[in-house]
C-alpha cells in the first residue's frame, strides 16, 4: 500500500484534495522562505565552523573571546542565527 492510500484512510482527503487545500493557504511571509534558502547554508557554515573549533585550540580559544570577530576573521557573516547557535554548540566542544 503506497502513502497516498494511507493517508487517505488517515484523514479522509485524496492527494488532488489535499492539493486543492494547501492552495487556500496565503503565501508563506517573506521572511520564513527567505529564512528556508539561508537554512542550508547557515548549517554547512555551523559544521564547518564547529569542526574548526573541535580541531584548532588557538581557533577555539579566539571564538570564546570574542565570537562574532572571530567568525568574520574566518571568512563567515557572523549572522545573528549563526552566533547564537554557534554559542551553545561551543558549550559541548
Amino acid at each position: 500500500m503506497g502513502v497516498w492510500p494511507v493517508m487517505r484512510l488517515m484523514n479522509g482527503f485524496d492527494e488532488e484534495q489535499i492539493g486543492r487545500l494547501l492552495r487556500l493557504l496565503p503565501p508563506a511571509p517573506e521572511g520564513w522562505v527567505r529564512a528556508a534558502q539561508e537554512l542550508p547554508a547557515a548549517r554547512a557554515m555551523l559544521d564547518e565552523l564547529v569542526a574548526r573549533a573541535e580541531q584548532d585550540a588557538e581557533f577555539r580559544l579566539q571564538l570564546r573571546a570574542d565570537l562574532e570577530r572571530a567568525v568574520a576573521a574566518a571568512g563567515y557573516d557572523p549572522l545573528p542565527f549563526v552566533v547564537s547557535r554557534l554559542r551553545r554548540l561551543l558549550e559541548e566542544v
